[in-house]
């Protein structure tokens, strides 16, 4: 339920009264709820995300700031994102940090009728995206874990795997140009209407820094979703969707599974909600052929230039990135 305090900055924010609001599933780090707010203009369709992690907004209390900046500027960009309608940065308005932004058209899609269509959307999506120069976004991509804290996961089979996986992501990243990045991109954040993506939400995490880790990202979600062919073809489709642009590394996969660790990998709500069920067992069978496949790749890849600045990826974890997949 919507507290008083934030249905009257909406009806402040928009000129209008709350007429409804309905819980949206799936979210882990903040409350999300669609909000039907009657305007003089007639019905306006929006969606307040409430930052109530209390430990999340203490260590980033810019948190609500940083998805309001991320919209606009994924907006004037022209990308299919939502409208910021409003921000309350500081909670001092409406009880906890909040966003209120328009509810774009569309639905999640995990299970497609046409897989190749789809793995063909996700990446043309992500490529639209890194197509957008972020010189002057205020903020940079950093790790979401400490080095010093990375062991090998007693659950997995492939503990070989893991600890290449980790040496690895131990040492200074590959050298890459910096664009904009969504730094959440998975299935559960993109929309669909008639097999087509018609938006890509949920930009808390917006950022500058490397298109990798976004491919990374995507990928390793869809092994654990699809299995390893799926997050392979993804890789595929995006490097024809990025052409020239992007230059794989497999350090970004391995990056972007250790950054779920030290704890096993468990079914995301997101999915739960759009009705998908796999089991832990499946879970970690998926991941560890993913890692062990990655780590192929790695050994058989040639040298490239590392980045010269190390201090660039911050060990400082993140509280609310590291509970959102």
């Amino acid at each position: 339920m919507i507290p008083d305090n934030a249905r009257k900055w909406i009806e402040k924010s928009t000129g209008g009264r709350m007429t409804s609001a309905a819980e949206l599933p799936g979210a882990t780090s903040s409350e999300l709820h669609a909000v039907e707010v009657e305007t003089g203009e007639g019905i306006r369709s929006l969606v307040l995300r409430r930052f109530t992690d209390k430990a999340w907004v203490k260590r980033e209390p810019d948190v609500a700031t940083r998805e309001a900046k991320s919209v606009g500027h994924a907006s004037e960009a022209g990308l299919p994102v939502p409208e910021l309608v409003a921000c309350d940065a500081d909670g001092s308005q409406s009880g906890t940090p909040a966003t209120l932004v328009t509810m774009l058209p569309g639905e999640v899609v995990l299970q497609p009728e046409s897989f190749s269509d789809w793995i063909q959307g996700l990446a043309h999506a992500a490529a639209r995206i890194h197509r957008v120069e972020a010189d002057k976004f205020k903020w940079k991509y950093r790790r979401y874990n400490d080095r010093a804290l990375l062991a090998v996961p007693e659950w997995s089979e492939q503990p070989d795997a893991w600890t290449t996986a980790i040496e690895a992501v131990k040492e200074p990243g590959p050298a890459y140009t910096e664009c904009f990045i969504h730094r959440d991109f998975h299935p559960s954040n993109i929309l669909w209407v008639d097999g087509r993506v018609s938006g890509v939400v949920d930009w808390v995490n917006g950022c500058r820094g490397p298109a990798g880790i976004d491919v990374a990202w995507c990928r390793h979600n869809l092994a654990n979703l699809h299995g390893l062919l799926a997050a392979d073809e993804f890789l595929s489709a995006y490097k024809a969707a990025a052409g020239s642009a992007f230059e794989y590394h497999p350090y970004w996969d391995l990056m972007s599974v250790v950054e779920l660790l030290p704890g096993p990998p468990s079914m995301y709500e997101g999915w739960r909600a759009s009705g998908v069920k796999i089991s832990d067992d499946v879970m970690r069978e998926r991941l560890d052929l993913y890692v062990a496949s990655v780590v192929t790749r790695l050994r058989s890849f040639p040298s490239a230039s590392y980045s010269s600045d190390p201090e660039s990826e911050s060990s400082r974890p993140s509280i609310g990135q590291l509970s959102l997949r």
